[in-house]
């Protein structure tokens, strides 16, 4: 089955090797491969400037594979009256369908109206919504009638209901996004490896910070790499690398997590989006249909601890499936979430600590150490691109670096296609599909479908290997096929499929194919609704819980 790739930009190993050979002082250095982290790689390495980026574990594992995959200005941040930030998130929205087509696509919204003066209370609030959008505007926000609305929107509960407002948003696939981000980085120039942990800061005589000291997780190698300028962008882990350059630093962060239920597509019944402006905890609340599901979302709970894998709380679930039972007329129970995921908000503190995170701007935050450690947090995916060049035009200040203006605003993702998709289920993967295809052809024998649910092929594994910088079945099912994120159960059925393919291309023994299905399994289960039925489905006893 194995034949010798040729090498490319996006070997992991041709990408170490240009740290451990040039042993040069890189213009700019990254801590953190999430959307932030890697937006400020692609923004520097565009500009010319030497880049190189570290994140210690895959791309966008943490918050930025787990949002709820809306490209968006953000209609709750209006009615906050927070304006500087919509009119910025529009703009953003519409470069992010620009720059990658393939990723980013309008979708219809809708709001029921159950109350005689909703409808036209949002559809006020949206027109001017619409209005700031200006140029890059995604479609005209309507009223709806109830009849409309109810052909629209099959599943929807009738009772009291007076019609509806139709507005539009851009939604995306985060992941993917962040895949394609640290591919088009690499292209422009920039060294972005995963699996390379930040153990500590290096620091020249006068307690500038000149460098980090980072460990290779997959073989234990330390390296010691020199920068001028060091940025510290990784999310909710920002207060770590802040302790670690002074141990008596303010906490900058308040960490709220949210949850998102992934459902049949059938409880919506429909194309559009359902959104629902106001629930009991006074955020909005969203039904998506994404890849062939729905995705439900998202909860507001404030957390005084924070972790890589974090796990929902089961009052979370309840409340989303509670808020389902006023909207719907055949409402979801537990045992139709297909998969329950968990992302960790970054929330910059304000003066009034005591405000709740709900409240908390979505606003991004630069801070300068004492040291010249740069630290970005805050904002939002939609707005990546803008905290990139505000971070990297602070780099440049604080390094005095020489280069020229930001190159982003019409720069293309890698990946990036216009053409409508010759296979829907292959769309995310935009020019790189024509790739996929040959290598099929090539390799007829990596032509067979992993799972009767999912068209996806050995091919697209292997794949992710060579071209993605997949390193774990975790990179696999979770952020290249997005299996673990709509079907839990079945991303722990083809966990050792997937082993075994990543094992023969890979040259990786039994040891490594056996701890790499143990260690999925033990996160996967996470994603489950009943955590006793993934303990049944990790220790192999499949048959008995299908």
């Amino acid at each position: 089955m194995k034949k010798e790739p040729k090498k490319t930009f996006f070997d992991r190993d041709h990408l170490l090797h240009k740290i451990e050979s040039e042993h040069q002082i890189w213009d700019v250095l990254i801590i953190g491969g999430g959307a932030t982290g890697l937006g400020v790689a692609l923004d520097a390495s565009s500009r010319g400037l030497s880049t190189v980026l570290f994140e210690q574990s895959d791309f966008a594992k943490g918050t930025s594979s787990r949002s709820t995959k809306l490209a968006h200005g953000g209609v709750r941040y209006l009615a906050q009256g927070n304006i500087k930030l919509v009119f910025e998130a529009l703009r953003e929205r519409g470069l992010m369908l620009k720059n990658a087509p393939h990723l980013v696509s309008p979708l219809s919204f809708i709001i029921p109206s159950y109350r005689w003066w909703e409808k036209y209370f949002y559809g006020l609030g949206l027109q001017i919504y619409d209005w700031m959008a200006q140029k890059f505007r995604m479609g005209n926000t309507s009223l709806l009638r109830r009849d409309t609305l109810l052909k629209q929107m099959g599943n929807l509960n009738p009772k009291k209901l007076n019609g509806g407002v139709q507005y539009y948003d851009g939604q995306f696939d985060d992941a993917r996004l962040a895949v394609n981000l640290a591919q088009t980085s690499i292209e422009q120039g920039g060294v972005l490896i995963n699996y390379m942990k930040v153990n500590q800061l290096i620091k020249d005589a006068k307690g500038k910070v000149t460098g980090v000291e980072v460990t290779n997780v997959e073989t234990g190698k330390t390296y010691s790499v020199q920068a001028k300028v060091v940025i510290n962008a990784t999310g909710v882990f920002v207060d770590d690398i802040l302790k670690m350059d002074n141990p008596g630093a303010n906490t900058l962060l308040k960490v709220s997590q949210g949850i998102h239920l992934v459902l049949p597509q059938s409880f919506l019944k429909s194309e559009h989006a359902l959104m629902i402006p106001a629930t009991s905890d006074g955020r909005v609340l969203f039904a998506v249909p994404w890849h062939g599901y729905l995705l439900v979302g998202t909860t507001d709970t404030p957390l005084d601890r924070h972790q890589l894998e974090p796990k929902p709380l089961k009052e979370e679930i309840n409340f989303i499936l509670e808020t389902l039972k006023d909207y719907l007329k055949e409402v979801p129970t537990e045992k139709d979430v297909l998969s329950v995921f968990v992302g960790l908000r970054p929330l910059v503190l304000p003066e009034n600590k005591e405000v709740g995170t709900k409240e908390i701007s979505r606003d991004h935050k630069l801070k300068i150490s004492a040291s010249q450690l740069i630290t970005i947090t805050g904002g939002k995916w939609t707005t990546y691109r803008k905290m990139a060049e505000d971070t990297v035009d602070q780099a440049i200040t604080i390094g005095d670096l020489s280069t020229g203006p930001c190159q982003t605003k019409a720069l293309k993702i890698h990946g990036y296609s216009n053409a409508p998709a010759e296979d829907e289920a292959m769309s995310f993967y935009g020019s790189d599909a024509k790739g996929i295809a040959q290598l099929k052809i090539e390799n007829p024998d990596l032509d067979y479908q992993l799972h009767p649910d999912f068209s996806f092929t050995a091919a697209e594994v292997i794949w992710a290997v060579r071209y993605e910088m997949a390193r774990t079945v975790d990179d696999i099912l979770a952020r290249r096929l997005r299996i673990l994120f709509l079907n839990a159960r079945a991303a722990m059925k083809l966990a050792p499929v997937v082993a075994n393919i990543m094992a023969e291309e890979m040259d990786k023994d039994k040891d490594w194919t056996d701890g790499q299905i143990r260690d999925f399994q033990s996160i996967a289960k996470n994603y489950l609704v009943d955590p006793t039925l993934g303990e049944v489905l990790a220790s192999g006893r499949l048959q008995k819980v299908e």
